[in-house]
């Protein structure tokens, strides 16, 4: 589709872009080799990695999930040594997560994971013509995320 400006053209193309990039996003977080975290756990982690430690309150609320859901969250990655739990220093019944350097492995894990898959399906699907296609879009892709 040529963009003429018009904004019902822009209206089709978001529509577009959000029916074909969902479903990539989905697929990329529903496929889970054996071992790899779920989208729940990783998205724990990654919110560690950038924000640093947090009691589960805070992690729950800022995943707009209950308190309990985090716990079962937390209480799985701890099993797996992935997040540490420490009594907090400014008020000892509470406990601080952190990510552990098994945490930052998972996490780094699973993004290498995806980034695997996602660059098979590229391969096999996509020619090179279109490979480079892809390559132009993706600055526009980006400038129009960061517009968001």
């Amino acid at each position: 589709m040529v963009n003429t400006g018009d904004s019902a053209d822009s209206g089709r193309m978001a529509a577009d872009l959000r029916a074909c990039l969902g479903p990539l996003v989905r697929r990329l977080r529903q496929v889970e080799p054996d071992g790899e975290l779920t989208l729940a756990q990783t998205s724990v982690l990654v919110r560690l990695d950038r924000e640093g430690p947090a009691t589960p309150g805070r992690l729950a609320e800022a995943e707009g999930i209950r308190a309990q859901s985090m716990c079962t969250i937390v209480s799985a990655l701890q099993e797996r040594a992935l997040v540490a739990r420490t009594p907090d220093p400014d008020d000892g019944r509470r406990v601080v997560v952190s990510l552990t350097a098994a945490g930052v492995e998972g996490l780094h894990g699973a993004r290498r994971e995806r980034a695997r898959r996602l660059t098979r399906a590229i391969d096999a699907e996509l020619t090179a013509a279109e490979r480079e296609q892809l390559a132009v879009a993706l600055p526009l892709l980006a400038r129009v995320v960061h517009g968001l």
